[in-house]
C-alpha cells in the first residue's frame, strides 16, 4: 500500500494518470515492454511456496510452513500472516481475525488460502488441472456500494448473444469507479426484477468484476412501479435489426442475422473461411480486421469482390503482390465447394459438420434446405426441434437471405447431388477417441461419414461402435461398461478395406 501511494503521488505531481488500486498498478507495471519502467515501480514479491531449487539445498522436508520460513533466511518476503492451526474451527477463527485486521495490513488482500501443511500429504493429494487439491481460497466478503440504474442497454457479442448491460450512476467500489455492470441475460433480469431507476447494491466479485448484488424495491420510485416498467427482451437486434430468437428452455437470446450483423462480422467470416467450411487459405483474423477497417468487408459475400480492390489490398501492411495474389487465388478456388461445406460455412447455430452433411443428404440443394419447414427438417437424422428452429430462424432473417443471394451470384457452386443410396452404416452412431497413428481423428470421422455413419463426441447406449486409439480414456471405459463393440486402429483399417474405403483419399 505504501508503494502504491508513493507511485500515485509521483504520477499526480507529473500530471499523469493515477492507478485505481494496487492490483491494477502491479499488473500494469509487469506488462510494461520497457523493463526500466517496471524496475522504477515500487513492486514487492511475496513467496508462497518452493517449486524448484537448484543447486539442490537441504530443504526442510516436512511442512510448507518450515519451507516458507526457510526462504526468509535468504531475504524473501512471505505473507504477513502465517498461521498453523489444528482444526477447521481454528481456521474459521483465523479468518475472522484477519478479516478484522485487513485494513491495517501492509498489502491489499481479498481473502486467505487454507493449505494442508504436510508436504507428504500435499504430494498424495496432487493437483487438478488448474489448482491443487491441498489448498483452497477462502475469500472475504466483497465491498459493496449503493447506486441507481440509469439505463439498460443490449450489447451483441461476436457469436450473436444479446447481453443486457446496466448503466449505473458512477459509484466508488473497492477503489474503482463502477458505471457499467453486466446483467448476463434476460433470465437474470427477471430473477432480480431490476428496472431503470432502481437502487441497487453493487460489489466487485473477487474484487475485480462488478456485479449487481441486490435490488432494493423499497427505494423504487413510484413511476418505476407497475408491470409496464419491466425490462423487455428486444424483438430486433439493436445492431442489425434482424429478428432476435430465444428457443424455449434457453437462457440466452441471439441475433439471427449471423451472416450480416456487424457485431458478429469477424466471427462469421472467420468461420466461413475455416478449413472445414470454405477453406480459404491464408485469410487470418488479422487480415479480416484490416479489411474491415478500410471498408472492404461488411459480410462474407464481400470476400468474392476483393479482386476489384487489388490496389487497396496492396496498400495494407505486409500485403505484397504475392500475398494478395495468393489470397485472391484461394478465394477463387473456394467457389467450387460441396453442399455440406457450404451449409456448414453459413454458421447456423446447432449445425456442425455432421448435421450439415445430413441436411445435404436429405434435401440435396441449398434452396430446398432454405425452404424446409420444422416438420421437414426434423425428419433429418441428427436434427431435433431446437436445431430445426434455429435453421428456420436463420433463413427467416432477410439480411441472411440477401448475403446468400450475393454468394451464389458471386459464383459459388457445388456439384449436382448424387442420387441417395443407403450406405452400409446409415443410422449407426459411432464414436472416435484416443490418438490414431495412421490418420487423424478428423480423417477417421470423414471415412465413417462416407459410409453413412453419424459420428458423435460422446458414448451412450445408442452408440453402435467405438474406434479407440492410444490413450483412449473415459469414453473407452464407458463403452466397455455398456458392452459396446470397440475397434482398435488395425481392426478399423481392415473394416474400411472390407467396405471398399481407400484411406489415401482422406489425407
Amino acid at each position: 500500500k505504501k508503494g502504491f501511494d508513493k507511485l500515485n503521488r509521483e504520477a499526480a505531481a507529473k500530471g499523469e494518470k493515477t492507478f485505481a488500486n494496487p492490483r491494477n498498478a502491479a499488473a500494469g507495471s509487469l506488462r510494461q515492454l520497457d523493463p526500466k519502467i517496471a524496475a522504477s515501480r515500487p513492486l514487492a514479491f511475496y513467496a508462497y511456496g518452493v517449486a524448484r531449487c537448484e543447486p539442490q539445498p537441504e530443504l526442510p522436508s516436512q511442512t510448507q510452513s518450515e519451507q516458507l520460513h526457510w526462504l526468509t533466511r535468504f531475504g524473501f518476503a512471505i505473507a504477513e500472516r502465517q498461521l498453523v492451526v489444528e482444526s477447521i474451527d481454528a481456521v474459521q477463527d483465523v479468518y475472522q481475525r484477519i478479516l478484522a485486521e485487513r485494513p491495517q495490513l501492509t498489502v491489499e488482500i481479498d481473502g486467505m488460502v487454507v493449505k494442508v501443511n504436510s508436504l507428504r500429504q500435499q504430494q498424495q493429494l496432487g493437483f487438478l488441472s488448474r489448482e491443487p487439491r491441498w489448498a483452497t481460497a477462502y475469500k472475504f466478503p466483497a465491498e459493496s456500494a449503493l447506486t441507481t440504474v440509469e439505463q439498460i442497454d443490449w450489447q451483441v457479442g461476436r457469436t450473436g448473444t444479446l447481453t443486457p448491460v446496466a448503466r449505473l450512476k458512477p459509484v466508488l467500489v473497492g477503489g474503482v469507479t463502477v458505471s457499467n455492470v453486466t446483467l448476463h441475460n434476460i433470465g437474470e433480469i427477471y430473477r432480480l426484477d431490476v428496472r431503470v431507476g432502481d437502487t441497487v447494491s453493487v460489489h466487485r466479485a473477487g474484487d475485480v468484476i462488478p456485479k449487481v448484488e441486490k435490488i432494493w424495491p423499497e427505494f423504487r420510485p413510484e413511476e418505476v412501479k407497475g408491470n409496464d416498467r419491466h425490462v423487455r427482451l428486444p424483438t430486433e437486434c439493436p445492431v442489425c435489426q434482424s429478428p432476435v430468437v430465444m428457443p424455449e428452455g434457453e437462457a440466452l437470446a441471439r441475433c439471427s442475422g449471423g451472416l450480416y450483423c456487424p457485431a458478429q462480422r469477424i466471427e462469421a467470416i472467420r468461420h466461413f473461411v475455416s478449413r472445414k467450411a470454405m477453406d480459404v487459405d491464408g485469410l487470418g483474423e488479422r487480415w479480416v480486421e484490416s479489411l474491415q477497417q478500410i471498408g472492404l468487408l461488411h459480410h462474407v459475400a464481400d470476400l468474392y469482390h476483393l479482386h476489384q480492390h487489388r490496389e487497396q489490398l496492396l496498400g495494407l501492411e505486409k500485403m505484397g503482390e504475392k500475398s494478395v495474389q495468393n489470397l485472391l487465388d484461394a478465394l477463387e478456388v473456394s467457389k467450387k465447394t460441396t453442399l455440406p461445406r457450404l451449409i456448414y460455412a453459413l454458421g447456423i447455430r446447432g449445425v456442425g459438420e455432421n448435421t450439415a452433411r445430413m441436411l445435404a443428404d436429405q434435401f440435396q440443394t441449398l434452396e430446398a434446405v432454405m425452404a424446409a419447414d420444422l416438420d421437414a427438417l426434423q425428419k433429418t437424422p441428427d436434427v431435433g426441434l431446437v436445431t430445426a428452429e434455429w435453421i428456420v430462424d436463420f433463413f427467416r432473417a432477410p439480411h441472411n437471405l440477401e448475403v446468400i443471394t450475393q454468394l451464389l451470384a458471386a459464383g459459388i457452386e457445388y456439384p449436382a447431388p448424387a442420387p441417395r443410396m443407403r450406405q452400409p452404416l446409415t443410422g449407426e452412431s459411432w464414436c472416435v477417441t484416443g490418438t490414431l497413428a495412421e490418420f487423424s481423428r478428423d480423417q477417421a470421422t470423414q471415412m465413417l461419414q462416407s459410409l453413412g455413419a453419424r459420428v458423435s463426441g460422446t458414448v451412450s447406449s445408442k452408440t453402435k461402435c467405438v474406434l479407440a486409439g492410444e490413450k483412449a480414456g473415459s469414453k473407452l471405459a464407458k463403452a466397455e461398461q455398456l458392452g459396446i463393440q470397440v475397434l482398435n486402429e488395425a481392426q478399423f483399417v481392415a473394416f474400411l478395406a472390407l467396405h471398399g474405403v481407400e484411406t489415401s483419399l482422406f489425407e
